[in-house]
């Protein structure tokens, strides 16, 4: 029998034997010990039941510890698996994680799962609650969990059973008569699981792959007390409101088609919106000397072979063969801007050679995770690739951080979070060039007092990255920009450029967007924004309201000299009351309602009301227009669109 020395958060050390239960030791070092739920040990979270086996730090984890709401939304999916298991006999039981303030648990059954399912399922779930059964962590063997699943007709535990590793600890969680395949850790007690809520149904693969069985998913969320459970369904409602394929479709901004799954189509409006995110970001590469190129669509996978990608990569990749030539529609950019800058003998004295393409972009995402435009199969980037010296390295990441706090205080995003993502387990290159490119990102942001924190296995597969993540209105986090720092590519290609001395060297390659992907970031900021958007991006700017038919002419001569002037105004002449033209055009969430009758005709002025603010008063054309063009040429928001 070994004996191991705990740690304790106090400093304090004792020994204990390997048949302790970490419940044993806790109880003989604290006296109250009944709001704890697991416990931490070597940063990893463990079952209270489960024993020493290593020398241990520990920490305790209690109701109120910030790792306790993971552990309640797991043992909440178990606890819906069991009511769900009581009505539904013949449904089988595959996967129920936690996820960010939520679960949801996937199962094989005949029919979906409809409404009345769910406040069936609910109200089960109360009466298992109000039951208090335990919850007991069981250590078995193989040949028995497989004998048990196979008696319960489990057939998905079974695969997953036999996925598991030879030497791997097989535990079960039991509450009742109720079985699952889990590592845990779980509460105690299914009496512990108060307040929770099923909040919606959907379809999905068995492990996200379109060629496996289609699931039916039940997704819930739960809290330790009711305050925070309606707080959070409060907010469920509020993003239910902001979401951005229920506004996007109100708003005629875009559409998907099942000809193209996957691939948004961008109406009108939304497209005035696309090309106004790209010319925001060129006049900023005007600013900072990068030149913009197009690219091809289609390469010979040679390429995508060299860079690494074929290897990597390559299930995302959509193939097509010509003959007896395979190509392939690009993913990313880099490969493409590699061609460009080895094109041509390149000197010193062209570095930094700062490039930048809107190319269009294809990765073939499993069907069951592609969402709105937030996770797309064809998308653009503003995407850019600085070719540099080891000496630039510093100036180059100190221009391109300064250009995305830039672009995130237009849009309003005021709170970020910055993360160093590091090697990866897929990744390419010489460890000691991962090392040494981690420790000059590091260093780069530590030299510019930026907070971060290190990420490990999220860098990309050819080098570590600088991911900026923005808090939106509803307090959720998006990781937007990127700049990756890259020793690979320029070694797969062998880049060169003449040094000072006449000899060759190998360029350093920064990889870098701002917004990311296009799409993405329209679908991030329209549920940031509710759909109000500033009035630099809002398809219509303004909107004319003419009090009557006779007033009408006055309304097109506003609007000849505001269109005039670049601005996109349109005019609503629908023999409407000014009340239900003022109602649709808020619906539309237009910035300015330009109002035109006979006491403004008679003054040859305009009265304006503006949304969030009503009226605002009367105005002289020429002073609407100066302030009109002030806003968006300085691209001002209002405040209160951001909520």
């Amino acid at each position: 029998m070994n004996n191991f020395v705990v740690t304790f958060q106090d400093l304090s050390q004792k020994s204990y034997s390997s048949k302790s239960s970490f419940l044993d030791i806790i109880s003989d070092k604290y006296k109250d010990i009944s709001d704890v739920i697991a416990i931490k040990v070597n940063d990893s979270i463990k079952d209270l039941n489960s024993n020493i086996f290593e020398d241990a730090k520990i920490e305790l984890i209690r109701i109120q510890s910030h790792d306790s709401h993971e552990i309640l939304l797991h043992s909440t999916a178990h606890l819906m698996a069991q009511a769900v298991k009581f009505l539904f006999p013949e449904s089988k039981m595959t996967i129920g994680p936690p996820i960010e303030n939520g679960f949801f648990y996937d199962f094989d059954v005949e029919n979906p799962f409809t409404e009345n399912d769910l406040e069936n399922i609910q109200k089960k779930m109360i009466e298992l609650s109000n039951q208090n059964y335990p919850i007991k962590r069981n250590v078995i063997t193989r040949n028995d969990a497989l004998k048990i699943f196979k008696n319960n007709n489990e057939s998905y535990k079974i695969e997953i059973l036999n996925e598991l590793p030879k030497d791997q600890e097989i535990t079960t969680y039991t509450q009742g008569d109720f079985v699952d395949l889990c590592r845990g850790p779980h509460l105690k007690s299914t009496g512990m699981i108060k307040n929770f809520k099923l909040l919606s149904t959907s379809g999905a693969y068995w492990r996200g792959d379109e060629k496996n069985k289609m699931l039916h998913r039940i997704y819930g969320t739960s809290f330790f007390n009711k305050k925070e459970l309606k707080s959070y369904l409060q907010f469920i409602d509020e993003a239910k409101k902001r979401d951005h394929r229920k506004l996007g479709k109100n708003l005629s901004f875009f559409m998907f088609d099942s000809m193209s799954p996957g691939s948004p189509f961008f109406l009108p409006s939304g497209t005035i919106i696309y090309r106004e995110l790209e010319k925001f970001i060129r006049d900023i590469y005007n600013e900072n000397n990068f030149k913009e190129v197009i690219t091809p669509q289609v390469f010979d996978i040679e390429l995508w072979k060299k860079s690494g990608h074929w290897d990597l990569f390559q299930e995302f990749l959509y193939h097509v063969k010509v003959g007896e030539k395979e190509y392939s529609l690009k993913p990313m950019n880099c490969p493409g801007h590699t061609i460009i800058f080895s094109s041509e003998l390149r000197s010193y004295r062209d570095l930094p050679y700062r490039i930048a393409d809107f190319g269009r972009l294809h990765r073939f995402e499993k069907a069951g995770v592609i969402s709105g435009l937030t996770r797309v199969r064809s998308f653009a980037q503003d995407d850019a690739h600085i070719f540099c010296t080891s000496d630039q390295i510093y100036e180059e990441m100190k221009v391109n951080i300064g250009m995305i706090k830039h672009v995130f205080d237009v849009f309003g995003f005021d709170h970020l979070k910055v993360e160093l993502s590091l090697k990866p387990d897929k990744a390419l290159g010489d460890p000691e060039l991962w090392d040494k490119s981690e420790a000059i990102l590091r260093d780069i942001l530590t030299d510019q007092k930026i907070e971060f924190t290190e990420e490990e296995g999220e860098g990309a597969f050819y080098g570590p990255k600088i991911d900026f993540r923005v808090k939106d209105a509803l307090g959720r986090y998006h990781q937007l920009s990127t700049i990756q720092l890259d020793f690979n590519l320029p070694e797969r290609f062998d880049l060169k450029y003449v040094a000072e001395n006449g000899e060759y060297e190998r360029p350093i390659m920064i990889h870098r967007a701002i917004l990311g992907s296009l799409e993405r970031f329209i679908g991030v900021y329209i549920e940031h924004t509710g759909g109000d958007l500033p009035l630099w991006l809002a398809p219509v700017q303004a909107i004319i309201l003419p009090i009557s038919d006779k007033y009408n002419d006055y309304a097109y001569h506003i609007l000849k000299i505001l269109n005039k002037n670049n601005l996109r105004v349109k005019i609503d002449n629908r023999s409407e009351k000014i009340g239900a033209k003022i109602r649709d055009a808020e619906l539309s969430k237009i910035n300015y309602m330009l109002i035109v009758g006979e006491k403004e005709f008679e003054k040859q002025e305009i009265s304006i009301r503006q949304r969030f603010r009503g009226n605002i008063g009367e105005m002289k054309l020429d002073s609407l227009l100066s302030k009109l063009l002030d806003e968006v040429n300085n691209k001002r928001r209002i405040e209160k669109s951001q909520r």
